[in-house]
């Protein structure tokens, strides 16, 4: 039950003392209310108040209307002042205090007590016995304050969304007050019962108020009226927002007011209290997000489901976020309502509605949202990603993909670079809309030409060998077959050679040019170079410019470094003797050979190397062709292979002078071999090999004997000795052949001369008289010389 509190001063009250005291109150009140209320029964006249007023001037005083919770309870309080008092001293005020159960206020505002009959113009005494009656007062019904709200102007409803705004902030907050000046307390309270009626009823309960406080500082209220003396005295707190609810022409000076506050303010202007009602029904759906926040959420949905043109994207997320968290709470007539603004409705938003629309089993429903998000993810880029993510998954009806084909053939068109493209193709092939091979080739061309292509973005779009993939890299390389040197310059990077290169299908005969800057690419990498030569050869066939000047150029760059013996065999396996029409491919054979040093010159691969060219090249007109020179340095690789096994001297001196034209690097290497595998021989065979070769074979290979011959005077073991002593033996019976070598002849006569080392020489030959006497007679002409 409610309890009443009367408080005022009295000559003698219940405890028989004057002054300020409770004089009359409900039966039964515990003890501990009257401290609890106390603080609340205060009033202080307004600084602009006369200070001795008559009876007609009490009447204008502000009366003081308040509400609070008191340790949970509705605490409400009507102060008027009284003037004098029982001494005819002024400052008397007569405070009538209700503390009711929260259920006694179901369904009310506590600003609509205002003027209510239960309020007493004059103290009781004793006990107040009667039942407390929570009615309404006069006009303080949504009706009569829309009429006066009417009757005050436009003005009023700007500052209502001012008003309405500031007051769900604070009260969002949880601290901080909202001060209404003005010179009547009655326009207060309405506008106070006006702000009550625009929030959701349970919001009411916290929003407490106080119609008049001469130091609006201290109230404690979120809502505080007071006078403009008053106001102008006060230490204006930065906690409180300040707001002349006074008539003028003007609007309150302060931040636009947030979407509730302006959609509030429209329904009051319209009269249209069943908007109200919405609002408040759809504002308490999220009870963990922020008061302010969530008002704004909820205007935002009634603004969708009246279609609201101007709607920001932010606040359709807002709504789309409630209806996705807390669909299942709202009513049906809320997701009815959205439906027809579904054509102009985002993505997040319509795939909300699709949940509802699934969960209800509204088949046709769930196909139009389902539609509505998969045409925002092809023809828009931002939401691209996420419907890729999520439309898959909407289950659309198999109807549904051929009405959106239009909408992909449109979205291609205007897409903005080949990733776009590719993107939209992905979107388009997971929810099965088929579009036409052509139209997709053409956007991807249109990009290409264009230069807005980062092919390998692209491509990772597309994940696959489907239709799409293969569509766009032909619609590309097309495109790029028309495009500029720049263009060219700019698209085909590295990554982007790579990318096409990998993608099997290429019709490279249609962009020759394309592909050679493709191939060129790619052909740096060592690995791919037999693979690239080939496919640029397959393309100058097929171009039917033989020996065209730009794929030699590409083979150039791409045979920049020397060959490998396995990637010449592998370049000649492929063109065979096409491979002639190329200077710089036949040349590779004899750039293989020369940088092969000892035993890899002998080795397998090399002779297989050698004989191919021979029979690939052999026979052509002799002069500077490249392949004359190839098949010249591979009959020597063969002559110098095949003098290292044979076992007789005049043939091997026969092979040896087949050496003479290859180049200067595959002779080098050639000769260097040959004469170490030779010096490996018996002396005997040495000295014989000297004697059947030619002068200019046998002065080169002695020349390369000596080039590291032994130094004089290291004793008489080791190999270095050995070699020498068998070096001197071969001069010997190069000499009894009849043969001589004069550069062969004079070392040995040098290294003879000395006396240590001929006792050496003479000890090496003890079995060999015959060479033992040769050995004298040079040691003699050394002597003699």
């Amino acid at each position: 039950m409610a309890w009443q509190l009367h408080y005022t001063s009295a000559r003698s009250g219940p405890t028989g003392r004057g002054g300020f005291q409770f004089v009359a109150e409900t039966p039964g009140l515990p003890p501990e209310t009257q401290a609890a209320v106390a603080p609340s029964l205060t009033y202080r006249p307004p600084p602009e108040a006369p200070l001795s007023p008559g009876q007609e001037e009490l009447a204008a005083f502000p009366v003081a209307f308040s509400y609070d919770l008191l340790d949970g309870r509705p605490l409400l309080v009507r102060t008027r002042y009284l003037g004098r008092d029982y001494s005819g001293r002024y400052g008397n005020f007569l405070a009538h205090a209700v503390v009711a159960e929260p259920a006694e206020l179901e369904g009310l505002r506590p600003a609509e007590l205002w003027e209510s009959a239960l309020w007493a113009d004059a103290p009781g005494d004793g006990e107040l016995t009667g039942p407390v009656d929570l009615t309404p007062g006069p006009e303080s019904d949504p009706e009569a304050l829309g009429e006066w709200l009417a009757a005050s102007g436009e003005a009023a409803y700007e500052l209502l969304a001012r008003l309405v705004g500031a007051v769900a902030g604070v009260l969002a907050r949880g601290h901080g007050r909202v001060v209404l000046i003005s010179d009547e307390a009655v326009a207060v309270a309405r506008w106070i019962a006006v702000v009550s009626y625009s929030l959701p009823l349970a919001v009411t309960s916290r929003l407490s108020f106080v119609t008049y406080s001469a130091d609006p500082d201290a109230a404690h209220h979120r809502v505080v009226g007071t006078t403009p003396g008053a106001w102008a005295a006060a230490h204006r707190d930065a906690a409180a927002a300040a707001i002349d609810v006074r008539p003028g022409p003007f609007p309150p000076a302060g931040p636009p007011p947030g979407r509730f506050a302006r959609t509030v303010a429209g329904c009051w202007r319209d009269g249209d209290l069943a908007g109200l009602d919405a609002l408040g029904e759809l504002a308490l759906v999220d009870p963990d997000t922020a008061l302010d926040a969530a008002l704004d959420r909820a205007a935002a949905l009634l603004a969708l489901c009246r279609d609201d043109p101007e709607l920001t994207g932010a606040e359709e997320a807002a709504a789309a976020r409630l209806l996705a968290r807390h669909g299942a709470a709202l009513p049906d007539w809320v997701w009815y309502n959205l439906l027809p603004g579904l054509p102009r409705m985002g993505f997040d938003l319509a795939l909300a509605i699709w949940a509802w629309a699934r969960r209800t089993g509204d088949t046709e429903a769930a196909d139009r949202c389902g539609a509505r998000c998969a045409a925002l993810g092809l023809t828009d880029t931002r939401l691209r990603a996420q419907a890729r993510e999520r439309v898959p998954r909407l289950e659309l009806s198999p109807a549904v993909p051929a009405r959106l084909r239009p909408v992909a053939v449109e979205a291609l068109h205007a897409a903005a670079d080949l990733t776009e493209v590719a993107e939209i193709g992905a979107l388009a092939a997971e929810i099965g809309v088929a579009v036409p091979a052509g139209e997709i080739r053409s956007a991807a061309a249109g990009r290409a030409r264009a230069g807005a292509a980062d092919l390998p973005a692209a491509l990772a779009a597309l994940p696959g060998s489907g239709t799409w993939t293969g569509e766009l890299v032909a619609g590309a390389v097309a495109g790029l077959a028309a495009a500029d040197e720049e263009t060219l310059e700019r698209v085909l990077t590295d990554a982007a050679c790579d990318a096409l290169d990998a993608r099997p299908g290429v019709d490279w005969a249609a962009a020759p040019a394309v592909a050679r800057r493709v191939l060129g690419s790619v052909g740096r990498r060592r690995d791919r170079r037999p693979a690239v030569t080939e496919t640029l050869l397959r393309l100058d066939r097929v171009s039917q410019v033989p020996g065209d000047a730009e794929t030699g150029r590409v083979l150039r760059a791409v045979w920049r470094a020397a060959p490998s013996v396995a990637e010449c065999t592998a370049v000649l396996a492929a063109c065979g003797a096409g491979l002639a029409r190329h200077g710089c491919l036949a040349e590779l054979p004899s750039r293989a050979f020369a940088r092969l040093t000892g035993p890899e010159l002998a080795a397998p691969g090399t002779l297989r190397l050698a004989e191919q060219v021979r029979a690939a090249l052999d026979g052509r007109p002799s002069g500077e062709d490249p392949a004359v020179a190839a098949a010249r340095d591979a009959a020597a690789v063969l002559a110098g292979a095949a003098a290292l096994d044979d076992p007789r001297p005049d043939r091997v001196a026969r092979e040896l002078g087949t050496l003479s034209g290859v180049s200067p690097d595959l002779a080098e290497s050639l000769w260097t071999a040959v004469a170490r595998a030779l010096a490996a021989r018996t002396a005997r065979f040495q000295a014989e090999l000297l004697a059947a070769a030619d002068p200019p074979v046998r002065a080169r290979l002695t020349r390369y004997w000596l080039r590291d011959r032994p130094g004089r005077g290291l004793g008489g073991r080791g190999a270095a000795a050995e070699r020498r002593n068998q070096l001197v033996e071969v001069a010997l019976r190069l000499r009894l052949l009849g043969a001589s070598d004069p550069r062969l002849v004079d070392w040995a006569r040098d290294t003879a001369a000395g006396r240590l080392t001929y006792r050496q020489l003479d000890a090496h030959l003890r079995d060999l008289p015959e060479l033992r006497g040769a050995l004298r007679e040079l040691a003699a002409e050394r002597r003699e010389s």
